[in-house]
């Protein structure tokens, strides 16, 4: 079996085009269904906070 820490040394090699388009655009997808899911969902901490703080006064 070989050592993969050996390969630590190595220089790094440059990810082909398509690759890097592909997981650029992934990211940007997740990314933007987190932000719709925070839109239009509730911020359920900043509800139970204010609700607490108005009680007490």
């Amino acid at each position: 079996m070989e050592n993969p820490f050996k390969q630590i040394d190595q220089p790094l090699k440059e990810v082909p085009a398509e690759l890097k388009s592909k997981v650029m655009h992934d990211i940007a997808m997740a990314k933007l269904f987190m932000e719709l899911a925070e839109l239009f969902s509730y911020n359920l901490g900043y509800i139970i906070d204010s609700v607490t703080s108005k009680r007490k006064k």
